[in-house]
């Protein structure tokens, strides 16, 4: 057997290759998602509320949980409830997630909710180069679809544990529908004849590309690039109306402009086209360079949202699952809708096409004649030219309001914290925290999230792993406290606080894992109520659940290793940072967004105070003489 390993969010998995007899097998030994005992669940959300809380509305708050789950009270009666709904669906909590988090959200896709990955820079500045190399990734993907199709895909491990793979088939013709009060996801791979082709922009046009031939066979890479050619003679100038641009509006809103778009057939057919593409691939002009130091944050902003109207935001359909974006400067990556895709898998896929371009071509092209790539063209009325001109100007307004900050820490890696057995993601959690504390005017730690996977379990998604923990807020008041106490403090007592405040997030990692997180319990419990008629419990409206699902910190791990790999994506809340990192081995990736309209939150000097932060812990662990 071949390993590798792989990081899952915050955690560690192991792959093996193995037949699909195996597989099939692995596949049908995933165990179901345990229901969390209501006990334990509500113990750890006191101790989560522990360092946010002042003493007297903690102890409100120890008697309004005390009260919800005394037996007899109405969390046992949830709880008997949720564990019904665990034995008659294949996940108790899944597609509840999915709908509460997504699917009812009404905020746009770009920076809300969609992530991005921005990959190492190719080496290539042209237009010629650029297509070439689009035609090895869209080989490289459609191979990569191929292993899931024959079962040959690598089975994913962790701890010796087979994980779920249902969401693999999913990414694919897939796409996110608007609708008035919620969305849904529509998969067309499903269907009896399952689609064919992709959609290819350019210049904000978009184009159906065939990939297949007509025997069934994949179109080897120079057929691909012929296509693409072609397409490129097909789109010298920028479209006038940038229909994708309607898909970046607030859901509402692009509900209504989707449906008056739809009564035209024209139309119909063309969005139908989108919708139903394997994936998209969006060839993007050049990402404005102002200096190297700029460049990686640009490079991110582009993938994650297309830079803005003047720039190539019209390239892209931000409800379709998976949208790979190709520019002339060597720049891509990948932007995904999380509704259906998340971290891991797309992890996986990226892998794949990194690995597969990295090698030669050695099918031969047929010589056979090749349709003409279907240029998709829109019927456009005074609604919908109205309807374009409005997203047009919020999505301006949305991408001048988010500041990115992408940099490459070098002081340091991964292999620092594993030098004194700490886990590297714990590390930079708490990490995270004390640059938080020391960046807010008000010196205050907040709640944050990162995310577990709970894809040991089947149809499992995510979990939150929070922070910060009463160790966390220990180590820090004493870090930063200038009086006689921590400065008193020898180094292996100083290391001895930080110890102890990474392995109690290791702690609740471990606890995630095992399907013992307190999130999505909670969750459940609220809309159990819901689902059996009853008001929501007290102990969902009391300000401290609201203080403790305030989450002023989204985290990320990037879920890969071997690349130097950016993830993005927007803060949770518009008083709030979002940061991802990947930890290679002597250095370290990180990416911040924040709000510039929020006068409490600014991405550079988090940065600052981050990289300030991570050099104290260093001389912390390895004090000079």
């Amino acid at each position: 057997m071949i390993f590798r390993k792989i990081h899952s969010g915050s955690c560690r998995a192991w792959l093996s290759r193995v037949s699909l007899r195996q597989e099939l097998c692995f596949f049908s030994s995933v165990p179901p998602q345990p229901v969390p005992p209501l006990a334990q669940t509500l113990q750890g959300y006191l101790r989560a509320l522990e360092p946010l809380l002042p003493p007297e509305e903690l102890s409100h708050t120890r008697r309004m949980v005390h009260d919800f789950g005394r037996p007899g009270g109405l969390g046992p009666q949830l709880q008997e409830g949720l564990e019904k709904r665990a034995r008659l669906n294949k996940n108790w909590i899944s597609d509840w997630w999915v709908q509460r988090a997504y699917l009812e959200s009404r905020q746009p896709l770009p920076v809300h909710s969609n992530a991005a990955i921005s990959l190492p820079r190719r080496d290539f500045n042209d237009w010629r180069s650029q297509l070439v190399f689009a035609s090895r990734l869209i080989a490289a993907v459609l191979d990569f679809k191929a292993k899931i199709n024959t079962g040959q895909l690598q089975v994913e491990f962790m701890r010796g544990k087979p994980l779920c793979k249902e969401l693999y088939p999913l990414l694919f013709s897939s796409c996110r529908i608007p609708g008035p009060k919620h969305d849904y996801i529509a998969h067309y791979g499903r269907s009896r004849r399952s689609p064919t082709h992709i959609t290819v922009v350019r210049n904000y046009q978009f184009f159906q590309l065939e990939v297949y031939n007509s025997d069934g066979s994949r179109m080897t890479e120079s057929q691909i690039h012929g296509q693409l050619l072609r397409i490129r003679s097909q789109s010298w100038k920028t479209d006038k109306e940038p229909m994708g641009i309607l898909t970046s509006e607030h859901r509402h809103t692009w509900g209504e402009a989707y449906n008056r778009l739809l009564r035209d057939k024209l139309n119909q057919e063309s969005v139908r086209m989108i919708e139903t593409g394997l994936f998209s691939l969006c060839l993007d002009s050049p990402v404005m360079r102002i200096s190297d130091e700029k460049y990686a944050s640009r490079k991110a902003a582009q993938v994650l949202h297309g830079g803005g109207t003047f720039s190539n935001s019209g390239n892209r359909w931000f409800d379709k699952t998976l949208q790979f974006v190709v520019g002339e400067d060597g720049s891509w990556g990948l932007l995904y809708e999380q509704a259906t895709a998340e971290g891991p898998p797309v992890a996986t896929l990226l892998d794949h096409v990194i690995e597969y371009c990295e090698k030669p071509d050695p099918k031969r092209a047929p010589l056979l004649p090749l349709p003409m790539p279907k240029k998709l063209y829109f019927h456009i009325d005074r609604e919908i030219k109205r309807d374009i001109e409005h997203a047009k100007q919020n999505l301006d307004i949305l991408i001048n309001d988010l500041d990115v900050n992408v940099f490459n820490f070098k002081k340091f890696g991964k292999n620092l914290p594993k030098q004194h057995q700490m886990s590297p993601n714990s590390f930079i959690q708490v990490a995270l925290q004390l640059a938080y504390y020391r960046s807010v005017v008000h010196s205050e730690v907040c709640p944050a999230c990162d995310i577990a996977t709970q894809r040991m379990f089947r149809g499992g998604r995510t979990e939150y792993i929070r922070s910060p923990t009463k160790q966390g807020l220990q180590f820090i008041l004493a870090f930063d406290n200038p009086s006689d106490f921590f400065c008193s403090l020898d180094s292996e007592s100083k290391q001895e606080l930080f110890r102890e405040a990474v392995d109690a997030y290791s702690a609740l990692t471990e606890a995630a894992l095992n399907g013992h997180g307190i999130d999505r319990h909670l969750l459940g419990l609220k809309l159990q109520a819901i689902e059996e008629g009853m008001s929501i419990p007290k102990i969902f409206m009391d300000t401290a659940y609201g203080l403790a699902t305030h989450f002023k910190l989204r985290t990320g791990q990037m879920p890969a290793n071997n690349t130097d790999s950016v993830m993005c994506f927007g803060p949770l809340v518009p008083d709030g940072y979002a940061v991802c990192y990947n930890p290679q081995a002597d250095h370290i990736h990180f990416s911040i967004t924040a709000f510039n309209c929020c006068e409490d939150t600014n991405a550079e000097r988090l940065a600052r105070t981050l990289r300030d932060t991570m050099c104290h812990l260093q001389e912390m662990l390895q004090p000079t003489v």
